[in-house]
């Protein structure tokens, strides 16, 4: 059997991506999303133009879905699905790094937690699956912004909740967390949401590479960071490695 054509699955993850949010975006926000070199993402926009898939704006260079594709409709990935594919990993992830793990998606300018795997201790702990938690505060809606430009620049727009003293609240210090997230495949967290608590979390992909959820781990700061303050090296290796085994289930070819 013939493998898949990655310019296709790359093109398919463009669709995808203008769907969200305002729709409208530039090259280089869609090579950023995507991971894409900025040529490549050019590119393949052309050829989805040249079919009438997108449209660019003349005034600002920015490309929308075309009208041609509004008669095949657009969808998107089931959060059913996303769990579905996920719940083994996320149960040999909580084993593994002895933490709880959670897996989120962007919804309404926050992050759903669509599944919450407990610690496995003894520990009184609350289920988690439902709540909404901060984008700019925890590591799951730093990956979640990370790659939805969309997203990073509406919530750039408005004023950030300050949760702690570590909190990111200006609009420049989140740009330069999301692109340090982006240059490491991962994002932590430390103290920034809930005082005595950190978090790792990694970002879950589908066809083409779009990245379509994050899931992670919290916990103690004793026991998720090192001995110099930062993440445990070896937690976050495995928050990537679960992260990747999610993404080849939801048929990221790539990882």
């Amino acid at each position: 059997m013939p493998g898949a054509v990655q310019s296709i699955e790359r093109a398919a993850a463009i669709l995808r991506l203008l769907a969200r949010g305002s729709g409208r975006l530039g090259v280089g926000e869609i090579a950023s999303s995507l991971e894409l070199a900025k040529g490549t993402a050019h590119g393949i926009l052309r050829t989805l133009q040249g079919v009438g898939f997108v449209e660019q704006d003349s005034e600002t260079g920015k490309y929308q879905l075309g009208a041609a594709l509004l008669h095949l409709g657009t969808s998107y990935l089931d959060v059913n699905e996303l769990r579905s594919r996920a719940i083994n990993w996320a149960d040999a992830l909580a084993a593994r790094s002895g933490e709880a793990v959670r897996i989120g998606t962007p919804l309404e300018g926050k992050v759903l937690v669509v599944h919450h795997v407990f610690r496995p201790d003894d520990t009184l702990q609350t289920l988690d699956v439902g709540s909404l938690l901060p984008l700019h505060a925890t590591a799951l809606g730093k990956v979640l912004l990370s790659y939805d430009a969309d997203l990073a620049t509406a919530l750039r727009r408005t004023e950030l909740d300050s949760f702690t003293r570590r909190t990111v609240v200006t609009a420049p210090a989140l740009t330069r967390a999301l692109t340090e997230v982006r240059e490491a495949g991962w994002a932590g967290e430390v103290q920034e949401y809930l005082a005595g608590e950190a978090g790792v979390a990694a970002p879950i992909r589908g066809h083409g590479g779009l990245v379509v959820g994050a899931i992670g781990i919290s916990g103690a700061t004793e026991r998720i960071l090192d001995g110099k303050g930062h993440p445990d090296p070896r937690l976050v290796i495995y928050v990537r490695d679960a992260a990747r085994a999610v993404s080849r289930d939801l048929g990221a070819a790539r990882w």
